[in-house]
């Protein structure tokens, strides 16, 4: 329930965000015309997004197998629609969950995730996956990456209306400050809540996934492997995109900082863990 209130309200200061630097840019109009652009460019992303992500790590559906029967446990134990499960080639551990709703969803994990989890760590890992598809982050996370692209837009738009002069009215050097600002912060401050939105699905899939599997040691335990799998062994090729799908930040986080993370600390994720049981 938090984490629920807490995205809420990330998304609603988006939304002023976005309300208050289109008022400073363009106005209405030019709050308007950048959720316009940025919607239509990430309407694509979300109806395609199973299909984009899945060639682009050149994952393979199964029907059998390890993976596949633990996922279909978890459906027929709480009821849930039983997604497509696809198996990616990475020998680097990691799983994510894309598509549009759940009658559209799919579940991934890596080779590797397989190669070094017990099936009961495998339980909990794709009990948190199921946990996003039945939250509806994907479209939370589109609707956010929206907002965020929008801010970004207008940003731009200012830098524009920089170059060709401005705003040509009495308050000239006003508007100007204005616009520098609106240029320097607003993306940042966009992309700091939408990482923040993130990081809150993040917990709740956490907490979902404990409660779908029945035991929140196992994804602890998972957690903890895959960390310090994935800071020995980044995985290669990887789309900064499509970072914060993974359940782990698949990066080698060397040259990121904590506030820029789209995932939470994994010793803050395994401490609530823990102290679910």
């Amino acid at each position: 329930m938090l984490n629920t209130v807490k995205t809420v309200g990330l998304m609603t200061l988006l939304t002023l965000l976005l309300v208050f630097i289109g008022g400073v840019v363009g106005g209405r109009g030019g709050a308007l015309m950048a959720l316009i652009v940025a919607g239509v460019m990430n309407l694509g992303s979300y109806w395609f997004s199973d299909k984009i992500v899945l060639r682009m790590y050149k994952g393979q559906e199964v029907t059998s197998g390890a993976l596949y029967d633990v996922v279909k446990e978890l459906c027929q134990r709480n009821n849930l629609i039983m997604p497509r499960v696809y198996q990616l080639p990475q020998t680097t551990p990691n799983a994510f969950a894309t598509g549009r709703n759940p009658k559209h969803a799919v579940v991934a994990a890596t080779q590797g995730i397989q190669d070094i989890l017990t099936r009961d760590e495998l339980m909990g890992v794709m009990a948190h996956e199921m946990s996003h598809v039945h939250n509806r982050d994907i479209l939370i996370g589109s609707i956010a990456a929206t907002i965020a692209g929008a801010i970004s837009f207008l940003a731009n738009m200012a830098q524009w209306s920089l170059l060709f002069g401005g705003r040509d009215d009495e308050d000239g050097a006003g508007n100007m400050v204005a616009m520098i600002a609106t240029m320097i912060f607003a993306p940042m401050a966009a992309m700091l809540v939408q990482m923040a939105v993130s990081r809150s699905r993040e917990y709740a899939a956490d907490r979902g996934g404990a409660e779908l599997c029945g035991n929140p040691h196992y994804l602890a335990s998972a957690l903890n492997k895959l960390e310090q799998a994935n800071r020995q062994h980044p995985m290669p090729h990887v789309n900064e995109a499509t970072a914060h799908m993974f359940i782990v930040n698949p990066l080698s986080g060397k040259n990121l900082q904590k506030l820029f993370s789209t995932h939470p600390p994994i010793q803050e994720r395994v401490k609530r863990l823990q102290a679910m049981a």
